[in-house]
This record gives structure tokens, sequence and C-alpha cells, in this order.
């Protein structure tokens, strides 16, 4: 439990700390959007395919805390460093080494407890290096939408 209440802590703190790029529209967006795809994600994988899991097997309320307090705010991070203006390559590397921090992340939360909370069925880390990048751009993909449909917002009033 104790690596849970760090992650929370921490991934909050360079959240919400320093350079605001995201509105408040944006972040409950992308708050909502990762929740939802999360749950669904896990839904499939965790709970059907038996992959990987949470404290434990079974549901329960801890396994509520990552989806609502650190992989949206591993999300806000990711949108609030992208280098939406840089040249294409300097966007494929950021997205390289942000998965590489997402999978140096996921190692540490294999820990045994106090400090780890994630546990493997059949997945392996080479799953999340492959999956990672793809959830990023799908993330991407949703963000670019929530700013058009901003736009076309603000155009109408």
């Amino acid at each position: 439990m104790i690596g849970i209440i760090l992650s929370i802590i921490a991934f909050n703190y360079f959240a919400f700390s320093g350079k605001k790029t995201l509105s408040g529209n944006q972040l409950l967006h992308v708050w909502t959007f990762s929740v939802a795809f999360q749950t669904i994600f896990d839904v499939f994988v965790e709970f059907k395919y038996h992959a990987y899991w949470y404290f434990n097997k079974e549901v329960d309320w801890e396994g509520v805390l990552p989806h609502f307090f650190v992989v949206p705010q591993a999300n806000f991070i990711f949108l609030k460093w992208f280098p939406f203006k840089a040249e294409r390559m300097k966007k494929i590397i950021y997205i390289l080494l942000f998965t590489l921090f997402i999978v140096l992340y996921e190692l540490v939360t294999l820990l045994p407890e106090p400090w780890g909370y994630f546990h493997y069925g059949w997945w392996t880390i080479w799953h999340a290096v492959i999956v990672d990048p793809i959830l990023l751009l799908i993330l991407l993909g949703f963000y670019r939408l929530v700013r058009k449909l901003e736009k076309r917002a603000s155009r109408n009033y």
C-alpha cells in the first residue's frame, strides 16, 4: 500500500504543478477518458483473461486507486510535455521515452508489498512495451479531438 500512496502523491504533484498546458475542460475530458478506457481494457485483460491484476485477483476497492489517481495523472503528464509543434521525429522520441518511463514504473509496481501492488499472470513487460505506445497514440487522438471540438464550440459562441 505504501507504493500506491507514494505513486498517487508523485503523479498528482507532477501532473498539477508547474507548467499549465491543459484547461480544466481538457483535464476533465482526459481524466474521464482515461478512467473509462483503462476500466474497459482491464475488464477484458485483467478479469476475463487474467493477464495481470492490482493487489489481488478479485475486484476490490484498492484496485480503483490506480485507475482514478495514477493512470489519468500519467496521461496528464504525457500531454503536458508532449511536443505538439515539434517535428515528427521528436514526437516519436518523446513517445518512446515516455513508454520507457511507464515500463520502468511498471517494473517498480511489481515489487513485493508494501511497495508493489501490480502482479503478472501471463502478461510480461514485453506486452507493455508493445501496447503502451499504442495506448499513448489513442490518448493523443482523443486529446486532439477534444481540442478540435473546443475550437468549434468557441467559434459558435
